[in-house]
């Protein structure tokens, strides 16, 4: 949850607002420019990392240097997003971050596949989904708990990440890598990160598929709320940080509710696949809500229907991937290849937006459809996984 804190805060709300601090044209195209550029950087990045992570031979173990390495270059980011004196170094300096969280990710998300026996992975996996939604509102809490455009709303939610995900590198039962046989040297033997092959693990390939088309729709959410909030809603910049709060609050009320208990029945039931596919839906029909929505009232019901979706999906969807990875040796790898369908869209949807606020007259109601819509896709490209029922 801390890591999530430190990585989903300045996405959520203080890179928008440290956006419109340094230019006041064309604050979306710098806002999509940011958090795409991040985004794709760690998208790439995350492989080479995750295989590194499991044939890292160090005596503390094969995930801690790099859970250690990855707080300290996020660190680094964001003391260049506190100073940055106009645009083109804040998307440096979140470049950096993004970059340095996502290290840290490659070695912690091999946790549940490295230590969870699978009659587990649906409860566990419930738990890990709800931190997500808990750490936006912790850190939603924190922004609008400071002064909004003061340096603690950036420093305080990295600081949380690097206290916490330093107690975990404590406590972890961690171990070096044995002996792999296809450890080497250069660029060659880094692009190895990428191998996978969609037509020997299928399965592994649509569950990508399926998490890529949920992610796409829900980043239309993360990156353009606080500019709906205040372009179609009203609100002041002053005002919109407790605004987000309030969303995030309910958000994370029901995904806490839905999480634990979507995991504990589906563990329950030994089912996978209906949980995920119910889930995109219902997250889908709750976007709409959003994207329609005339008064507060309306989105903070849209954000209560979209939490109750993405809550379940990402609970049960996580289990799904940690009992279809192509290699168990490879975890942190293979975890990261999938955590490119989580980060990459947080590129392509600002990318390709302004294709939909065109379409809408600059109305951001189109947007918020479009991400419906790839969510709805994301639950039929669930159906043709065999492996998981």
């Amino acid at each position: 949850m801390a890591l999530w804190i430190g990585l989903l805060t300045p996405v959520s709300v203080t890179l928008a607002l440290r956006v419109a601090d340094l230019t006041s044209a064309d604050k979306g195209a710098w806002l999509s420019l940011t958090i795409g550029a991040g985004a794709l950087l760690a998208a790439v990045a995350g492989p080479v990392f995750g295989y590194l992570s499991d044939r890292t031979r160090a005596r503390i173990g094969r995930r801690r240097p790099w859970l250690i390495g990855g707080m300290l270059v996020s660190v680094a980011g964001t003391v260049i997003l506190v100073a940055a004196p106009n645009v083109v170094v804040l998307v440096v300096g979140w470049c950096v971050a993004a970059l340095g969280f996502n290290a840290a990710q490659a070695a912690m998300f091999a946790v549940l596949p490295d230590h969870v026996p699978a009659r587990h992975l649906g409860r566990v996996s419930g738990l890990l989904g709800l931190t997500i939604q808990a750490a936006v509102l912790v850190g939603t809490f924190l922004v609008q708990a400071v002064p909004a455009r003061s340096p603690a709303a950036l420093l305080l939610p990295t600081a949380i990440a690097v206290v916490f995900v330093g107690g975990f590198v404590v406590v972890l039962p961690d171990r070096p890598a044995r002996a792999v046989s296809d450890v080497g040297r250069g660029l060659l033997t880094l692009l190895r990160a990428y191998r996978f092959s969609p037509r020997r693990h299928p399965d592994f390939a649509w569950a990508f598929v399926s998490r890529f088309l949920l992610m796409l729709g829900l980043s239309y959410l993360l990156t353009y709320q606080v500019y709906y909030l205040t372009d179609e809603l009203g609100f002041s910049a002053d005002d919109v940080a407790r605004a987000v709060f309030g969303a995030m609050a309910v958000n994370a009320t029901v995904t806490i509710i839905v999480s634990v208990a979507g995991g504990w029945l589906s563990d329950r039931v030994g089912r996978r696949k209906p949980f995920v596919v119910a889930a995109a839906v219902i997250a889908a029909a709750g976007l709409l809500i959003v994207g329609t929505a005339p008064t507060y009232t309306r989105f903070l019901v849209g954000i209560g229907v979209g939490a109750f979706g993405t809550g379940l999906y990402m609970a049960v969807d996580l289990a799904l991937v940690a009992a279809v990875l192509p290699d168990p040796d490879d975890s942190a790898k293979d975890m990261s290849i999938f955590n490119i369908a989580n980060a990459f869209p947080q590129s392509l949807a600002p990318s390709i937006a302004p294709l939909f606020l065109l379409a809408g007259s600059g109305d951001y109601t189109p947007v918020f459809v479009a991400g419906a819509v790839f969510m709805v896709c994301g639950a039929i490209a669930i159906k043709p996984i065999r492996a998981v029922l």
